[in-house]
């Protein structure tokens, strides 16, 4: 969803005046609201992988009359539908799942022009064989003064008393894309020692992880996995100094929070989906075995992250004091 503004902000460029709405599942909302490229967001009842074809019927039905043009950014023969039965005149999309019938602009990807997700979101609000713009539109999330002194009040943070050291150490695609609880420890200790707050962020899911690492680090680390909304995470975000993260969606939505992050990939391939930001490290080891996109490693080492050190962390944060 982050990756999708960069597509916003393109056809906002090509058109300032036209209207944008986005049609994505519930959570999503606290993104879209912050992209100012985005007129309304409207909710997806339906959830991910689930048919339900009278409940998408229903849905395209009642859109009827009131869009000139879908773009369709999943693949999926599903996601097509609603525009179908919304008879939107112009429906856009790549050809996946047999979708010639659904699709009237159909497009054919080819993954070696468009090796970046966030390129082949951008080709699809161009018209057909027209060139990608030299340099891609960066995301950019708006928060309010207001929503973010309400997070703070409400989870009784004290700030700006000392700067905001930021670490995201869940992924949600599983435990190939996460360097270890204990190496995120190590950088912990090292920035509390030089006077710095902590926060940890993630989702409920990520709970078991950040504890970990507070186990680790010290009861000093402020644990914030399951604790916030994902409106109450971004405008949290927006206040960090320095982000330290896996691929993971937290590691676009700092991006886009214009913060300095160093993001740390392992199973996954930074040239597919990196953040979209000039204020962003990546690092990675690019070992043989990687990327292999994998959930859990298939060699059972992970060595991808294992091998990326802490202190080769650290010597990316100038001034830092090694615990």
């Amino acid at each position: 969803m982050v990756m999708a503004q960069s597509l916003f902000k393109l056809i906002k460029q090509h058109q300032p005046d036209i209207a944008i709405d986005v049609l994505a599942p519930a959570w999503s909302e606290p993104l879209l609201t912050r992209m100012p490229e985005v007129r309304c967001a409207l909710a997806m009842p339906i959830g991910h992988g689930e048919l339900r074809l009278r409940e998408r019927y229903h849905m395209g039905h009642s859109l009827r009359g009131k869009y000139d043009q879908a773009i369709i950014l999943p693949n999926s023969f599903k996601s097509a539908l609603v525009p179908l039965w919304a008879q939107i005149p112009v429906r856009t999309g790549y050809i996946g799942e047999c979708r010639w019938g659904v699709l009237n602009d159909a497009r054919r990807l080819d993954k070696s022009i468009l090796p970046m997700t966030v390129q082949r979101f951008l080709s699809l609000g161009l018209p057909r064989d027209a060139v990608l713009p030299p340099e891609i539109p960066a995301p950019h999330l708006a928060v309010s003064h207001a929503s973010v002194e309400a997070a703070l009040v409400r989870l009784k943070l004290n700030y700006p008393l000392k700067p905001v050291f930021a670490l995201c150490p869940g992924a949600e695609f599983g435990p190939a894309k996460r360097w270890p609880a204990e190496y995120f420890a190590e950088i912990a200790k090292a920035k509390l020692a030089d006077g710095w707050d902590v926060w940890l962020f993630g989702s409920e899911k990520d709970g078991p992880i950040t504890a970990q690492v507070r186990a680790l680090a010290g009861a000093d680390c402020i644990d914030l996995a399951g604790r916030t909304s994902l409106a109450e995470a971004i405008d949290l975000l927006s206040l960090a100094a320095l982000v330290v993260s896996n691929d993971s969606g937290l590691m676009h939505v700092a991006a886009a929070l214009g913060r300095k992050i160093i993001a740390i990939y392992g199973s996954s391939d930074p040239g597919f989906t990196p953040p979209l930001s000039d204020d962003a490290q990546i690092l990675s080891l690019k070992l043989a075995c990687s990327p292999c996109f994998a959930r859990v490693c298939p060699l059972g080492h992970t060595n991808c992250l294992r091998e990326l050190k802490p202190q080769q962390i650290l010597d990316k944060m100038p001034g830092t004091t090694s615990p």
